[in-house]
């Protein structure tokens, strides 16, 4: 017997579940569920790969469900931001899957696609729109959607659109959407921006934490190769042809490290994709769907997929370089040991990159077993290449050599800021 239906879900949603092999409700889940269809504001903290996704859109559904009528042109009756493009589609499939029997219409809009075509799907109203920040905006702009009928509104990896620069995106946003509403907000870190979305978005909110921010699921097996950069390659290829069966995620810090990776795993035999921010929507879509049913066996990826790939499949994620932003790890790890299954998470780190491990291991409270090289005993702050040297969370530092300019948030374009009265400009965010 399932036992979602004990959660107050309405038995037609808990039907559908069952038909889709979801019989036993995640930790979030069980706690998150009930008070949402409570109707209280959610500030849910878990690990990647617990099941937020259904952890709102259930109770969410389960709502709409009770709401008579279709939106009306240009209206939305419910708001999912998540902060890629990955993540939206994939939420989108999940709500589409609780939704396959009833007259509840998802719309998902994301950049990188066709504007005209996401125009004219919301031209006939829906029901759940799931979207990035951006491409949002820029069709709110040409009045294609209007967000005051939303009586829902989600924030999904809250953190990560706060890393992505979305905050004033997300408060203009926040502003146009419905009142009354009920807001909730997932997220797997805790960064210290996140109690001011909190309290400007939720109104005496519920905490649900089912898993201490910035720790891995237990079923993840870490190791770090102690190894220098110009050889990495050659160990990656290695490890990787030792677990050939498998399906493999490898994760580098740039585009061009991305695509020159991807070039030489493929010279060296194996079935390989890369996904990046270079990539159009419809080229990483391919390129997922091929992951996913294995006509490839090793994906490389930069952050952009740290969260949105949601393949139980995948069995080894490698970091072949390590992230500048200690959370990123845990979200990349976090690809593996979906739904319950095991994994194992590999890191490879050059001298240049302890400062980085040691804020990873910092964050996680632990050690990461050394698999093979020797762990140096001191680590020096990380230096990109091209000598900018940075901390632990990746923060260029401040030293003669650093160029002096800004960063508009709003537009992700480096504006060069004016020297004043001969003093070296310093950087501003």
């Amino acid at each position: 017997m399932t036992q979602f239906l004990p959660l107050g879900l309405n038995p037609a949603l808990v039907k559908a579940l069952d038909s889709l092999g979801f019989d036993t409700p995640t930790p979030i889940q069980a706690q998150a569920i009930p008070q949402v269809l409570a109707g209280r504001d959610i500030m849910g903290l878990a690990q990647t790969g617990t099941g937020k996704t259904a952890a709102f859109g259930l109770p969410l559904v389960h709502h709409l469900m009770a709401i008579p009528g279709k939106p009306a042109p240009k209206t939305i009756k419910s708001l999912i931001l998540a902060p890629t493009r990955e993540l939206v589609n994939q939420i989108a499939v999940n709500l589409r899957g609780f939704t396959k029997s009833t007259p509840i219409k998802v719309n998902c809009v994301v950049g990188g696609m066709s504007i005209q075509a996401q125009v004219k799907a919301l031209a006939h109203g829906s029901d759940i729109l799931v979207a990035t920040p951006g491409r949002l905006l820029d069709l709110v702009k040409r009045q294609a959607v209007r967000l005051d009928s939303a009586k829902f509104l989600v924030l999904d990896e809250a953190d990560q659109m706060l890393d992505l620069g979305f905050i004033h995106a997300l408060r203009e946003i926040a502003r146009l959407v419905g009142e009354p509403r009920q807001t909730l907000l997932f997220s797997a870190t805790m960064p210290r921006q996140m109690a001011e979305i909190a309290s400007t978005y939720l109104t005496n909110p519920v905490r649900i934490e089912v898993a201490t921010p910035g720790k891995a699921a237990d079923k993840i097996s870490q190791s770090v190769h102690y190894i220098d950069a110009k050889t990495k390659p050659e160990l990656l290829a290695s490890l990787i042809g030792d677990a050939s069966d498998s399906l493999s995620l490898v994760f580098t810090r740039t585009k061009h490290g991305a695509e020159k990776l991807a070039k030489f795993l493929q010279g060296a035999g194996f079935a390989v994709g890369s996904i990046h921010g270079n990539k159009s929507q419809s080229q990483r879509e391919r390129t997922l769907k091929a992951f996913r049913n294995g006509t490839i066996r090793v994906l490389v990826a930069t952050d952009v997929a740290a969260r949105g790939i949601d393949i139980p499949g995948v069995s080894h994620v490698y970091n072949f370089e390590l992230p500048e932003v200690a959370e990123n790890y845990v979200h990349r790890i976090g690809r593996t040991a979906r739904a319950g299954a095991e994994g194992e998470a590999v890191a490879l780190c050059a001298p240049a990159e302890f400062a980085l491990l040691r804020a990873v291991e910092k964050l996680m409270g632990i050690t990461v077993d050394t698999a093979s090289g020797e762990r140096p005993e001191h680590a020096p702050r990380f230096e990109r290449p091209g000598g900018k040297k940075q901390g632990p969370r990746g923060k260029a530092g401040q030293g003669k050599s650093a160029k002096a300019k800004r960063v508009d948030t709003q537009k992700a374009t480096p504006v060069r800021a004016k020297k004043s009265r001969g003093k070296r400009a310093r950087y501003a965010a």
